[in-house]
């Protein structure tokens, strides 16, 4: 038997978690050096995944199968596509610089504490979702896909509400509250959308008798599974809520400026960066495989939804006052593209949206990492409390600056390409949302550059006059993703060569072509 590679992958940062916890609590310095160790073990694994994929082979490798609950039609099944490749490789790549920007995160408030913020259970956690989110893009079963869909939700509430953020205005008491509050909030939308999922999840075992993606679609295709409309339409809003919920489209997306605010910044980057993700992902992979006519159904409800999510994130972003929640609600803008992108039900949207995950994952932890160090170091997230950042502390400003103008889509950085396409595709079968989806780049560019001017800009304020520059550690974690902001913004073939293959196999699922551009006859 060929060795389960795909398992290993998901199966290390488990383990690494389980060790992490089990560290000694005087020894917080090795629990945070093992955890940084396996996550860059788990990142070879993934290298090793991507290297091993071919992108022109099959469309789904490096499988594994086997019975786990039989008499319930429930297989331990695992494959990757090239968007799941694609996914599992960008979670292994970001959880190192997570880790290693949430190195004092979790040290003591009190200088000999032994209890209180326990670095061990922080880095833990980190690794616990990594190895959850790792599962959910290779699993192919969907029951399998459910368990570890839901089972993130709980170290991620143990880190938004047990480790968030020290910059606070209003003191501890007022924070901890924020934070419990802001924790089960996330708890709470996320386990609705769970359960409505669990009953179409049921349902489309009572429909189809087993759970196996590849073995529902391919009846589905060849028409030995016969789908009452209704039925389908009911089993695709089931899955649907869920994944928006998770996404997060508007109106379920309030959750997200209270968890990314109340976290830490490292945190908050694995919330939106990474746990995200999975939402959108399964859109591509199971609303569309599943259940193509109901996809084609909702798509002008869900363009009007991605839409609105567009110009009501950025609205939201330009007066915030708060750093990480103007983060958060750009955030929520650049899902509405990559759903939109999605559903455009065109090659282009939804190789743009898969290469958007990617994209947002990298400038979003480049942004938000930075806007972390400088809160740090202020202790304070409220915009107006800097200035004249620039002047003291030249190499923060200048990657702050990076991470800010991938985040409005500046040609040159990688995010460019993705809404590029994401436009285009949308255009070509949408115009009126492709247009009115523009003025989300507008407003990107006015609260990006707003709050690049207000906090680095100007006078030096009296409380930043001595902030130190980024130091080698916190350099570290953000060079390479500006390395790769660029690269990929410049080249993003090595990307687009992976997925296309399984945008195509989507295309094909949901019987949807491009459609062909008018051209005048020549006269």
């Amino acid at each position: 038997m060929s060795f389960p590679l795909l398992t290993a992958t998901a199966a290390l940062p488990a383990i690494g978690a389980i060790a992490t916890a089990a560290v000694p609590a005087a020894q917080r310095t090795a629990a945070k050096w093992l955890a940084l160790l396996v996550s860059l073990a788990t990142l070879v694994l993934a290298a090793i995944v991507l290297v091993r994929f071919d992108p022109d082979g099959d469309r789904y490798q490096l499988t594994e199968s086997h019975w786990w609950i039989k008499d319930f039609g429930v297989k331990y099944e695992l494959g990757v596509d090239g968007i799941g490749v694609a996914l599992v490789a960008l979670t292994a790549l970001l959880i190192p610089f997570i880790i290693l920007a949430g190195w004092h995160d979790a040290d003591p408030l009190e200088t000999g504490n032994t209890r209180w913020r326990p670095t061990q259970g922080f880095f833990a956690l980190i690794l616990a979702v990594e190895a959850m989110v790792i599962l959910s893009f290779e699993a192919t079963d969907v029951f399998l896909f459910y368990i570890f869909f839901e089972a993130m939700l709980i170290p991620m509430y143990f880190l938004i509400g047990g480790f968030g953020d020290r910059a606070h205005e209003h003191g501890e008491e007022t924070a901890s509250t924020q934070r419990s509050y802001a924790a089960v909030k996330f708890l709470l939308y996320n386990l609705v959308g769970g359960l409505i999922m669990l009953a179409a999840v049921i349902g489309l075992y009572v429909v189809a008798g087993n759970f196996s993606l590849q073995e529902i679609a391919e009846a589905r295709a060849n028409g030995s599974l016969d789908m009452a409309t209704n039925t389908e339409r009911w089993l695709f809003l089931g899955f649907f809520f869920a994944f928006a919920v998770k996404a997060p489209l508007w109106p379920l997306h309030t959750w997200l400026p209270n968890a990314m605010g109340e976290a830490t910044a490292p945190v908050a980057v694995l919330i939106t960066a990474v746990v995200d993700k999975v939402g959108t992902f399964a859109m591509l992979r199971f609303c569309l495989q599943l259940f193509p006519e109901a996809s084609k159904w909702a798509t002008p409800a869900i363009l009007v939804l991605a839409v609105i999510s567009i110009i009501y994130g950025a609205l939201l972003a330009v007066g915030q006052r708060d750093i990480k929640r103007l983060v958060a609600y750009a955030s929520i803008s650049h899902f509405g593209f990559i759903i939109m992108g999605i559903f455009a039900m065109t090659s282009q949207g939804q190789s743009g949206a898969t290469l958007y995950m990617i994209n947002h994952g990298i400038s979003t932890a480049a942004l938000m990492l930075v806007a972390g160090f400088l809160i740090s170091r202020r202790g304070s997230r409220l915009i107006a409390d800097y200035g004249g950042v620039q002047k003291v502390a030249p190499v923060l400003a200048g990657t702050f600056l990076i991470g800010g103008l991938a985040t409005l889509s500046l040609p040159g950085l990688a995010p460019f390409v993705s809404e590029f396409l994401v436009l285009v595709g949308t255009f070509a079968r949408y115009p009126v949302i492709g247009i009115i989806a523009t003025f989300g780049i507008v407003l990107a560019a006015l609260y990006t550059l707003v709050l690049y001017q207000r906090t680095m800009t100007g006078p030096v304020k009296p409380a930043v006059a001595t902030m130190p520059d980024l130091r080698v550690r916190e350099l570290v974690v953000v060079a390479p993703l500006v390395v790769l902001l660029i690269f990929l913004g410049v080249y993003p073939k090595p990307v687009t060569d992976i997925v296309n293959p399984a945008v195509k196999a989507t295309m094909s699922d949901v019987q949807k072509k491009d459609p062909q551009p008018e051209v005048e006859a020549a006269k």
